[in-house]
């Protein structure tokens, strides 16, 4: 199991964590990325699955004191920070003039 963090545009976001099996987490994170936005994890895989995952992901809340991690999070109405994530992995976030956020 691996956990995401969901960040969304709302003004009351609360940054939860949820658990997925390693098949969930892979659907929405392909290829080693972990940072995922909402419109491209649709655009690019089958919604059907993804509607699937997600009704079991949404069943496994993880208390941020009980997490050991976070694995991939996912970005909801925040087109605005794709910029920071051209490679969708955290580690390589970048400035918009393209030099490291870290």
């Amino acid at each position: 199991m691996k956990n995401l963090q969901i960040i969304d545009g709302a003004i009351n976001c609360v940054y939860d964590i949820f658990s997925a099996t390693d098949e969930e987490f892979e659907l929405i994170f392909p290829r080693g990325k972990n940072i995922a936005f909402i419109d491209e994890v649709y655009l690019n895989t089958d919604s059907q699955l993804l509607d699937a995952a997600f009704q079991n992901i949404w069943k496994r809340p993880v208390k941020k004191s009980e997490a050991h991690g976070i694995h991939g999070t996912i970005f909801y109405e925040l087109e605005e920070k794709k910029i920071f994530y051209p490679t969708r992995r955290d580690e390589e976030a970048v400035n918009p003039d393209g030099s490291k956020l870290r």
